[in-house]
């Protein structure tokens, strides 16, 4: 197969089409003036272009006895021809085929991502029988098989761990922003990433079952059961396309056989009945209708790029307008996503040497912990001092030698157990933060670190609240620092240590009392969720693929405030829909009154009144790119 073809390229052909619609309705309209003969063939081309994907869809509804308004649009070219209305023919033909091609792009990625993720699962695993280690695929590996994990390898299982000791970043599965400690007995779930030590455990599911392929398949779930949203103007279907025709029909023959008229050919004094019948049409035929949610669709989605703000579709700018609770994951989202040093807690030594040892030893490890206070000396602009004889203890730290002292940076147990360290009582464990310590002869610091609130987050959460807005934290963190957390930001509600289905079931929770909802995260365990809810929102630049992939909107640059930006184009469009709606609905219920009373009529009255409202949708669609909104 052509891989072209293939769903997810399905778009590129139909882009293609769509722009060959585009440029030569442009140029059969330039010419119209000066060579009518040659801006009619070229019409007819962007026609062909334009119309192969409608045509498509209709044979295939027509095959299956069904009727919509897309037939009717089908017929509207013919009938625009009939009456010289080609370049509305063509504009209405272009902005169907630009809609169907972005709806199948968003498809395919979607589709991209989730293969994308079973790729990068792993592929083997270590299989121990007895003292022997050998290499099997991970799809042969069944419970109660013993497996082994080295340092920077991804768990292929859940397993339960047997023997080692290592810790386990988490946070693509649970939100959890702190490396997470593992020992005999701890359970370590499939797609976590073994940050040091070795780890020997027991199989407790298959692949299929992991932890990985559970949240996958909770997305696919969740995207099953979600209902697409059902536009006002898709709600005529079969019932306005069979009363337009019927009304056509009936109109002709009520005006050859009751009125009298000639039936296909009239004179200068006298319509026919066909004319008359084709003037019905024209004035039914919802092209203003149809223009009025994609014109303001495009709009909207242009002036949200601007501004970062990247839709995908028309569902989530209509429907983020009607949401009546904003649930929000903590890491990432809420919060900076990274850890930071808030204080330095001096018992034995100097705060300058305590500072200058933590920052030698934390920039030869790679924990998360050593990488922040890595982060903290470069800021300070610190200099880089070596560590000689550096080793890793697993679970506990490393030690190196600094400046000629043996010096230990890592847990209060690794403390503990040194005899270079101070022998002294220490303070009791922080609760709503991460601790780290650094110790040595004569010297003795804890070092307090926490995972800062963004700039505006409270203010986002402010704002939605004043509006009326639930707020709510689903986070897979711990409950002290989700409190404080979400203390600081104001939200209503925190929901701690949930696992990706909990997340989604809380959603559910919220749309069975009746209440529609807007998640926004950026992890892989968030990507369930996202799909899930009625809105979902990714932060774009530090967010993970599926949440990205996974979500409507995509806030490219990081700034949860665009969130309120979002709303507010939400807000907007919606208006503008209803007022597009409401013109073009007018517009067809007093032309067709018209048509239906006055004998001599004219076509060209009808086509003039039928395309200005039209242009009318079109330029009130337009004013969405002016909307401008921010923190208050």
């Amino acid at each position: 197969m052509n891989p072209t073809d293939s769903p997810i390229h399905a778009w590129k052909p139909m882009a293609v089409r769509s722009a060959m619609c585009l440029i030569l309705g442009t140029v059969g309209w330039l010419v119209a003036g000066r060579w009518p003969s040659v801006s009619t063939a070229v019409f007819m081309f962007a026609f062909l272009s334009g119309g192969w994907d409608l045509a498509r869809e209709v044979w295939i509804d027509l095959r299956l006895l069904r009727f919509d308004t897309h037939f009717l649009m089908f017929l509207v070219v013919p009938g625009s021809v009939a009456v010289g209305a080609l370049g509305e023919a063509a504009l209405l033909l272009f902005l169907f085929s630009a809609s169907s091609a972005m709806e199948s792009f968003a498809a395919g990625r979607t589709r991209r991502e989730i293969d994308a993720l079973l790729r990068r699962a792993p592929k083997t695993a270590r299989l121990l029988v007895g003292d022997s280690e050998r290499v099997v695929a991970v799809e042969t590996l069944q419970p109660g098989d013993v497996i082994r994990v080295t340092a920077g390898e991804l768990a292929p299982v859940d397993l339960v761990v047997l023997r080692g000791e290592s810790a386990c970043d988490e946070s693509s599965l649970t939100g959890e922003s702190d490396a997470v400690p593992k020992m005999a007995g701890d359970s370590v779930m499939g797609g976590t990433l073994n940050l040091w030590g070795v780890l020997d455990g027991r199989v407790l599911r298959s692949v299929g079952d992991s932890a990985l392929h559970r949240i996958l398949n909770l997305i696919l779930e969740a995207r099953h059961l979600k209902a697409p949203s059902q536009r006002f103007t898709d709600r005529f279907g079969t019932a306005y396309t069979v009363f337009v025709l019927g009304a056509c029909v009936a109109n002709f023959l009520y005006q050859w056989r009751v009125i009298g008229l000639p039936p296909f050919f009239g004179t200068d004094q006298q319509f026919s009945a066909f004319y008359r019948a084709m003037t019905l049409l024209v004035v039914l035929s919802p092209c203003a209708l149809v223009l009025s949610v994609p014109s303001a669709i495009l709009s909207a989605i242009a002036s949200g790029a601007r501004r970062g703000v990247l839709f995908r579709g028309g569902a989530a700018i209509e429907n983020l307008a009607g949401v009546q609770v904003v649930a929000f994951d903590k890491t990432g989202t809420l919060t900076e996503g990274r850890l930071t040093l808030e204080r330095m807690d001096v018992l034995a030594g100097s705060e300058t040497d305590a500072a200058a040892a933590a920052a030698a030893l934390a920039r030869v490890s790679n924990h998360p912990v050593s990488r922040s206070i890595a982060r903290w000396a470069e800021g300070r602009g610190m200099v880089a001092e070596p560590v000689d004889n550096s080793q890793t203890v697993a679970g506990k730290g490393l030690s190196g030698n600094w400046r000629g002292r043996p010096m230990f940076l890592g847990n209060r147990e690794f403390m503990a157990q040194s005899s270079e360290v101070p022998s002294m009582a220490l303070p009791p464990p922080v609760e709503k933060a991460s601790e780290t310590w650094i110790g040595g002869p004569g010297l003795l610091a804890r070092l307090v670190l926490k995972d800062a609130l963004r700039t505006n987050s409270k203010a986002v959460v402010g704002q939605l609240r004043a509006a009326g807005l639930r707020t709510v934290m689903l986070t897979g963190d711990r409950l002290a620092p989700a409190n404080e957390m979400g203390a600081a930001s104001g939200v209503d509600e925190v929901r701690a240590a949930l696992k990706p289905e909990d997340k989604v079931a809380a959603i559910r929770e919220f749309q069975q009392q009746g209440q529609s909802v807007a998640m926004i995260g950026d992890g892989v365990n968030d990507a369930p969720c996202l799909v899930a809810a009625e809105v979902g929102i990714a932060m774009g630049a530090r967010g993970s693929d599926a949440a990205i992939e996974q979500a409507e909107v995509v806030l490219a640059n990081d700034r949860l405030e665009n969130f309120l930006f979002a709303r507010e184009l939400s807000v907007q469009s919606r208006r503008v829909i209803r007022q597009n709606i409401a013109l073009s609905l007018g517009t067809i219920l007093v032309m067709a009154v018209i048509s239906l009373t006055m004998s001599r009529f004219p076509l060209s009255v009808g086509v003039a009144v039928h395309e200005g409202s039209t242009v009318l949708v079109v330029l009130n669609s337009l004013r969405l790119l002016r909307v401008r909104k921010g923190i208050a």
